[in-house]
């Protein structure tokens, strides 16, 4: 268990917006609600979880951008391609920002399957196939 991620906490601009987002999204991966409170939620897969505490009000400006100091994106396993092209799918029923989509399944490198997108607050979020 040594040097596992234990948790990762994320403020968010609007909390109720990021719910609908995270919890169908985490939830078909496998992550199951671990906590719940006014001003915020988390999910678990194993011993690794995902908080997501609402911004205070005093923080709300300037908002996130990928591109500055601090976290640049997650990337989460998928099983196969299929997936990745069902969750493709997905993020386009949502009317979700798809990034590099001229590129798909390619963006990360010839020998590299992923689909990257972005989650309420523009957090660029990255969905991985590897063949065994």
């Amino acid at each position: 268990m040594r040097g596992v991620i234990h948790h990762i906490e994320m403020n968010v601009a609007n909390l109720e917006k990021s719910r609908q987002f995270w919890l169908p999204f985490l939830t078909a991966l496998d992550y199951e609600i671990y906590q719940e409170w006014s001003s915020g939620f988390s999910m678990k897969l194993d011993d690794t979880y995902l908080v997501f505490v609402q911004t205070e009000d005093n923080y709300l400006s300037p908002s996130f951008h990928r591109k500055h100091n601090g976290l640049n994106h997650l990337a989460f396993h998928v099983a196969s391609r299929q997936e990745l092209d069902h969750w493709r799918n997905w993020i386009h029923e949502l009317n979700l920002k798809e990034l590099y989509p001229q590129q798909y399944p390619y963006a990360g490198g010839q020998d590299y399957q992923a689909l990257y997108f972005e989650d309420p607050d523009r957090l660029k979020i990255e969905l991985v196939y590897q063949e065994v």
